[in-house]
């Protein structure tokens, strides 16, 4: 199974990925993940990244594609893997494609969960920690007894600061622009596979199992 995953800020495919991974033995690739260790170990690659991080600049397609490479021939993905926060343009989808094309590793299918927008601000906006307990919890989702009993602990509902709406909604528009030509792109392929990330998680996976066929 060689799936790329798409989906937006809050939209829980980084919960689905990994309890993918967990259940199949495939391989969740993200490439946020992939920099932090390639720039960690010093690799010719990590050092290139290094350069354009440490002056402020996105690091190039060229140089996520080759960790993207290596990581591929690794063995440990030989029952598949899931591509995760990469392509997020349709530069970087050609860019994928002659890649495993290169190394004949066609894609099975790209899974967009997809969420309402009002919904993924509620989530996003609504994310609150208690600062005694550290319980991740929502003032839109959570119930008024688990909202409660943070403060009955002696604790305060923390609200990060980049979780304000402002926020969220210029990255959800950066978001929905970037993918809404990736989504015609995979669909003209017919390898998309769009799945309602409404619901509890055990709904969200069994729908996504489904269209993935697994």
């Amino acid at each position: 199974m060689r799936v790329v995953f798409m989906g937006a800020p809050g939209s829980g495919k980084g919960t689905q990925a990994q309890r993918l991974v967990a259940e199949h033995g495939v391989v969740q690739i993200s490439t946020g993940d992939l920099l932090r260790a390639a720039v960690a170990a010093g690799s010719p690659l990590g050092q290139q990244a290094k350069v354009a991080m440490d002056a402020g600049s996105l690091v190039s397609d060229d140089i996520v594609l080759g960790m993207i490479r290596e990581r591929l021939q690794a063995g440990d993905t030989d029952e598949g893997f899931i591509l995760d926060g990469f392509p997020r343009n349709l530069e970087q989808a050609h860019g994928l494609q002659s890649l495993l094309d290169e190394l004949k590793l066609p894609l099975d299918a790209v899974c967009l969960i997809d969420v309402d927008f009002d919904i993924l601000m509620k989530r996003l906006t609504g994310r609150r920690t208690c600062s005694k307990t550290g319980k991740l919890l929502n003032v839109y989702f959570s119930s008024q007894e688990e909202l409660d009993a943070c403060a009955q602990a002696g604790g305060e509902l923390i609200q990060r600061a980049d979780d304000n709406e402002e926020t969220i909604g210029n990255r959800l528009q950066v978001y929905r622009q970037q993918t809404e030509p990736l989504v015609e792109y995979y669909a003209g392929r017919g390898l998309l596979k769009t799945v309602d990330g409404e619901g509890d998680i055990e709904a969200v996976y069994a729908r996504m199992e489904q269209a993935l066929g697994v």
